[in-house]
């Protein structure tokens, strides 16, 4: 048996949480939390520490150690995390259901509710899908000029160790493209490892003052494509991609064109961008903020610019005239369906509400809308999601997934589904209810396991 599955791993925790929550259990309630790798959320109560003082590590010690054991049981069964719910009887005897993980589920952020629930095995969002529009005629800008870059970052940094030919060309081999011939005269002139610094760290300093960000080693360069900025359904789904016609850099998540070269020091990635936008320029630097899904702004019109005048301010091109591509109804925006209907419509995203609900009328037959994410009754018949036939992601309420499994009509589109579960609902059916919903594309179910034990009479 896996220590995942055996009572005694649990133990220390389910203590504490009988301790914190001993009149919700002698009500006959129960808890519910969740546990992975390399993060919790558990229902107990943290003490709050004096004023004057911080909260210390020893003071939630022993929920630290109770939590480690069962991320231990994670790691030993190569499991990314597992859900709970628990009831403890006043005679001390517990019960402990664990509910995943499941394939087709993916992991979750917080909380005890499944995560997105992916319908077809490999599927990615639309915009994870768009690869850069072709840029055949897309010339350098006027600032780039390889003497100059290469006179500069001598002058700047005489003591580099440069990187040979046969360095760059496997690196060049290892990405899978040629280096533009801004970043192999940066790389001649340092290869930036840090152990060519020999612990001298103004000598590092200086390497960063000189180029104007903090330098991946030519080893640690990558591809910034769609599979560097990975993110979950629930929020991938929601975006989209938007390139006006003056844009200096495509709106894409990423592009086999974006290599990535540097750090601005707080987690934002500058590139080299091969793929630009409209009115862009081949070489330019770009940076993908850490911040956000999809995008990028630039910063430089060439390497030479970068070096010779640092990252100049963030610079994103005007957005088109035309209405967004994705539309939030709810009180403090669009407050109609009618004023988010148009045929570019992508994501229709329906939030609190609490006058009459809409109807999807206005929506149907767009023929881009492939997102539906629709708050608690602010639908007013969820059969006309039926209608609604190019959907690939659909959010939910248990109560109106009820109303579609009941009547078959769950789109048969969907590469993606999420249940939103409010507030601190039970999380047993709503696994159930994500159950019925793999079901119908025969993905394999979010498991379910029983474990009971003694804790004994309360001390």
């Amino acid at each position: 048996m896996s220590p995942l599955h055996d009572f005694a791993t649990w133990e220390p925790l389910l203590r504490l949480l009988r301790a914190d929550k001993a009149e919700a259990f002698a009500a006959g309630g129960q808890v519910a939390g969740q546990i992975s790798r390399h993060a919790w959320s558990v229902p107990l109560s943290r003490p709050v520490p004096q004023p004057g003082r911080a909260a210390q590590v020893e003071d939630m010690q022993a929920e630290f150690d109770a939590v480690r054991r069962v991320q231990g049981a994670l790691e030993d069964l190569g499991v990314d995390g597992v859900s709970f719910t628990a009831r403890v009887a006043p005679t001390g005897r517990a019960v402990l259901r664990l509910l995943g993980p499941s394939p087709a589920v993916e992991a979750a952020i917080s909380g005890p509710h499944p995560e997105s629930l992916i319908l077809v095995e490999g599927a990615l969002p639309e915009p994870w899908r768009r690869l850069p529009d072709p840029v055949p005629d897309a010339v350098p800008a006027p600032t780039a000029d390889l003497a100059l870059l290469e006179r500069t970052l001598r002058e700047r940094i005489p003591d580099a160790v440069g990187a040979t030919e046969a360095e760059i060309a496997a690196a060049e081999a290892r990405l899978g493209i040629a280096l533009p011939d801004e970043i192999k005269v940066l790389y001649r002139v340092t290869r930036a490892r840090w152990q060519d610094w020999d612990g001298d760290d103004d000598a590092a300093e200086r390497e960063v003052m000189a180029v104007g960000c903090e330098l991946f080693s030519l080893d640690d360069l990558y591809v910034a494509d769609v599979r560097s900025r990975p993110s979950p359904w629930r929020f991938a789904a929601k975006e989209a991609v938007v390139t006006p016609h003056d844009a200096a850099v495509q709106g894409v998540v990423g592009s086999p064109g974006w290599i990535a070269f540097g750090d601005n020091g707080g987690g934002d990635r500058l590139a080299v961008d091969l793929t630009p936008g409209p009115r862009g320029h081949l070489g330019q630097i770009i940076i993908l903020s850490h911040e956000e899904n999809i995008g990028a702004a630039l910063v430089a019109d060439s390497l030479t610019d970068l070096v010779l005048h640092g990252p100049g301010r963030e610079r994103r091109g005007r957005r088109r005239d035309e209405p967004s591509p994705v539309a939030w109804v709810h009180h403090r925006s669009l407050r109609s369906i009618e004023a988010a209907a148009h045929p570019g419509l992508e994501v229709l995203n329906i939030g609190v509400w609490d006058e009459e609900p809409f109807s999807l009328a206005p929506v149907t037959g767009l023929p881009r809308l492939r997102t539906l994410t629709a708050y608690p009754s602010t639908l007013a018949d969820p059969l006309e999601i039926a209608r609604l036939t190019g959907l690939e992601y659909l959010e939910l309420p248990p109560e109106d997934w009820r109303v579609l499994l009941d009547a078959g009509a769950v789109p048969r589109s969907l590469l993606a589904a999420r249940i939103e579960a409010l507030g601190d609902r039970s999380p047993l059916p709503i696994v159930d209810l994500a159950n019925e919903i793999l079901a119908l594309w025969d993905r394999p179910p979010i498991t379910r396991i029983r474990l009971e034990g003694d804790l004994g009479p309360m001390a």
